[in-house]
């Protein structure tokens, strides 16, 4: 197994952003197992042709969404899955009850404004 990026230097994404989304599509699927080692910041960026700086902003939104956990000077590994992203979603979740409460939004209606969020975000489905 073996970590697979590509960067396309036109799409609508920032090169960042395809960094980070491969990344997480490879670590969530199984395809880059938990405790899979990442390559360095700096190895990353030469082998992709960008900025060591636009592969550490990938990684730091990776870590920020638990789906890396970098391990001091013994590198950047995938993290074991859902654990953070999990309790950052409850979190997310919960602020969300709260705040569509105060709003005085019912039920149906806050799942209606979440299934059209998710929606626009996923792909109908």
């Amino acid at each position: 197994m073996s970590l697979k990026v590509t960067v396309v230097s036109d799409a609508a994404e920032a090169p960042y952003e395809q960094v980070r989304a491969q990344i997480a599509d490879q670590a969530r699927s199984g395809a880059l197992p938990v405790g899979y080692r990442l390559p360095t910041v700096r190895g990353l960026a030469e082998q992709l042709g960008l900025a060591a700086n636009t592969v550490a902003k990938a990684y730091r939104a990776l870590e920020s969404d638990g789906v890396i956990e970098t391990r001091g000077r013994n590198g950047t590994f995938v993290a074991p899955a859902g654990d953070a992203a999990e309790r950052e979603a409850a979190a997310a979740a919960a602020a969300y009850a709260h705040r569509v409460h105060r709003l005085g939004l019912d039920h149906a209606s806050a799942r209606a404004v979440v299934e059209d969020a998710l929606r626009a975000t996923y792909g109908s489905s």
